[in-house]
């Protein structure tokens, strides 16, 4: 089944809701983040199993269209489309 481009502009920002992001983010800022989280919510120190498992889906889809988004264009054609981001470095989901 084929998401519209809604559907995973959506998924996009509840995945950066969860990981509490800005919507301006580099794949540094998430990795951190998710470092952060992953202490936190770590079922060894968390009884909420739910909130790693959130976590988890959420840096997965950030990573899959940090690398996707990263590999399929340009470093020029991202600068040209995205002057504010850094010419590749951060990403504007």
């Amino acid at each position: 089944m084929q998401k519209n481009k809604d559907d995973i502009v959506r998924a996009l920002h509840d995945a950066l809701s969860v990981m509490q992001l800005p919507v301006l983010v580099s794949y540094e800022d998430i990795k951190k983040r998710y470092r952060e989280l992953s202490k936190l919510y770590h079922p060894d120190f968390n009884q909420e199993e739910d909130k790693m498992k959130a976590l988890n889906e959420a840096y997965a889809l950030l990573k899959h269209y940090v690398f996707h988004y990263r590999f399929s264009f340009s470093d020029e054609e991202i600068q040209k489309q995205y002057p504010e981001s850094d010419y590749g470095r951060k990403f504007r989901f």
